[in-house]
């Protein structure tokens, strides 16, 4: 079994492509009848569905993975427990999975990258459900201390309330496409010709 393409993936940083990379592969082996079961990275595949948001996918393989593998590898049921969290919307619990385990050196910097990842689409979630938030819940939902979240947030130009522990949310600005009328650029073009001539 080949997995340089998984490993090229990582060592890259494209972290995206390694879903549909190990996906592929697992096809190709069940389908020239190969035994995999032991030696399948099944740590990464699963990280690699929730990376991609495709957490339906991650459940499917994690009910095909033995049992046997799940006990005598607990890198696998670890990386679950943050599928479990996100499946729950449990925002402060995908921060705890994440932190609640000491991951393998081949894991680590895909775990980074989920975690930078996730929390950047947390904050845009905040961004778009509150104008408001106190500092404890914004904390809570980036997985960080109360310091590290009123940090992280100033830097994004929120502002913070000291006294009553509130932080005020700066709106992204809305890019809205603009739709040209027919009708007004021909009366645009009549106007400039009408002019030029």
């Amino acid at each position: 079994m080949d997995l340089s393409a998984v490993t090229a993936a990582l060592e890259l940083k494209s972290y995206n492509k390694v879903a549909d990379i190990l996906d592929n592969l697992m096809l190709q082996v069940a389908a020239d009848g190969v035994a995999f079961h032991n030696d399948w990275p099944y740590a990464i595949h699963l990280l690699s569905h929730f990376y991609v948001h495709d957490i339906n996918s991650a459940r499917f393989l994690w009910k095909t993975i033995p049992s046997s593998i799940k006990e005598s590898k607990p890198e696998i049921t670890a990386v679950w427990k943050i599928g479990q969290q996100l499946w729950l919307r449990n925002y402060g619990g995908v921060h705890e999975a994440i932190r609640g385990y000491e991951w393998s050196q081949e894991l680590q910097g895909f775990i980074s990258a989920f975690s930078e990842l996730y929390t950047k689409e947390v904050f845009q979630l905040l961004v778009s459900a509150y104008s408001t938030i106190s500092i404890e819940d914004a904390a809570l939902f980036l997985g960080m201390s109360k310091d590290d979240a009123t940090s992280y947030v100033l830097q994004q130009c929120w502002t913070v309330d000291s006294s009553s522990g509130m932080l005020t949310v700066k709106k992204q600005p809305v890019v809205t496409e603009q739709k040209l009328d027919p009708r007004k650029l021909q009366q645009l073009t009549e106007y400039v010709f009408h002019l030029e001539h």
